[in-house]
């Protein structure tokens, strides 16, 4: 990878508004991922039904795409920071309601996935909106060690806060709500303090043009385009951890213990390597690291599908989610650089669509795969797959594969480049 150490590994926490946009996302992150753990728990101790728990991911899932479009709309019409502000409200009230509910033991499972249901209509415009605040907050020269930091609080919030909340659930759910609820208001706190400057949003009336705008510019944006697609595809192939509860069960031979750690690999991968590109600097090359990364995703799935030991399972999950943080940190900030401020929100909005949707298919993809012929076989293709999709990328988008930097301009598009999409 080229990259070297920053002499200002420091700098993103000058940056006053940075630094409370993180601990915001830290806040929030982890009562998410609290209230995620307590709602399973709770709805299945209540009806012992496994349809219900694939209703709890069907209420985020349906807002998060019907609505990515207009939020990406309203995200470039308003500003972004009392969006992000009235989506939290929304949820934090939701939260609470659960909390009260549960105390009060006065909840049933259509409550809870109602109550679900709004916390993800309002996730779905605080998505768009929280990802184009961003660029604003740092200069644009240090943005890809901004988005490794602002990942590292996703990732930490994965891999602690479930276990936060499994443990505190043995007070009761009512608990957990409570805590989560008042780790956003934590995170409202933190964001309705938070001040940056930032151009006024340019008002356009909501029309088909204007809604679907970001989609249009992503098909005149090679490079842009190139990142977004391969990201999709790679993760509809790459779905190896959908398989996981097979692989502990059948071919590594544990229990849920050893699916635990199986589980747990990907996230401390992703964890550690996002704080190493925190401090260290992309300095050229950055379109075939992002394709070396990918492909690197496509082999450590390709060694966990032979594997028979769990350490080199584990191992190789490890891998799996390093590379992927690096082709995501790219990714993520090249999409960013390259769109106008104007567009941040329309953009990210699709950019939501594309990762929404290809990580609920990819489950989908690998678990019907698997049925058909097997888990190894399946994560065997999968990782085959990835690989083959690197290779066409890297010749469909010439641009994309010459890139050297983040925050330079792209090279002008050829004619070839996009009459191959």
């Amino acid at each position: 990878m080229s990259a070297s150490p920053s002499p200002h590994a420091d700098a993103l926490f000058r940056h006053r508004a940075f630094a409370a946009f993180w601990f915001a996302r830290i806040a929030s992150g982890f009562g998410f991922q609290m209230l995620s753990v307590a709602v399973g728990w709770q709805i299945y101790a209540i009806t012992g039904r496994a349809l219900d728990l694939g209703l709890i991911g069907l209420a985020q899932f349906i807002p998060s795409v019907l609505l990515a479009l207009p939020a990406g709309h309203v995200a470039d019409q308003f500003e972004r920071r009392r969006i992000v502000l009235l989506g939290q409200v929304v949820e934090w009230v939701a939260i609470a309601l659960l909390a009260a509910l549960t105390l009060m033991h006065d909840i049933h499972e259509v409550g809870i996935l109602a109550l679900v249901f709004v916390i993800g209509v309002a996730k779905a415009f605080e998505f768009p909106a929280m990802q184009s605040m961003l660029p604003a907050l740092v200069p644009a020269a240090i943005l890809p060690r901004a988005m490794a930091v602002n990942a590292s609080a996703g990732q930490a919030a994965m891999i602690m806060g479930p276990a936060l909340g499994g443990f505190l659930y043995v007070a009761g759910p009512g608990v957990v709500y409570v805590i989560a609820g008042a780790l956003y208001l934590a995170s409202l706190v933190l964001m309705a303090k938070l001040r940056y400057e930032s151009a006024p949003p340019r008002r356009e009336p909501a029309t088909l043009k204007t809604v679907f705008a970001g989609v249009h510019f992503i098909r005149q944006r090679p490079d842009v385009l190139g990142v977004i697609s391969l990201d999709l595809f790679a993760v509809l192939l790459g779905g190896a951890t959908a398989l996981l509860p097979i692989f502990a069960k059948d071919i590594l031979h544990t229990g849920p213990w050893g699916l635990g750690l199986l589980r747990a690999a990907p996230a401390v991968g992703a964890l550690l390597m996002s704080l190493w590109l925190a401090r260290h600097t992309m300095q050229r090359r950055v379109g075939m690291t992002m394709f070396a990364s990918v492909a690197g995703f496509g082999v450590a799935t390709l060694v966990f599908a032979v594997s028979t030991s769990l350490w080199l399972s584990m191992a190789a999950l490890f891998a799996l989610g390093a590379f992927d943080m690096v082709s995501m940190v790219i990714r993520g900030a090249l999409v960013q650089l390259d769109t106008p401020d104007d567009m941040r929100g329309r953009v990210s909005a699709v950019n939501a669509i594309f990762i929404n949707t290809s990580n609920q298919l990819g489950e989908f993809e690998s678990g019907l795969l698997a049925a058909w012929v097997g888990a190894v076989p399946a994560t065997l293709i999968g990782g085959v797959g990835t690989l083959v999709v690197v290779g066409l990328w890297m010749a469909m988008f010439p641009t994309l594969r010459r890139r050297q930097r983040l925050h330079d301009e792209p090279e002008p598009a050829t004619e070839a480049a996009v009459e191959t999409l």
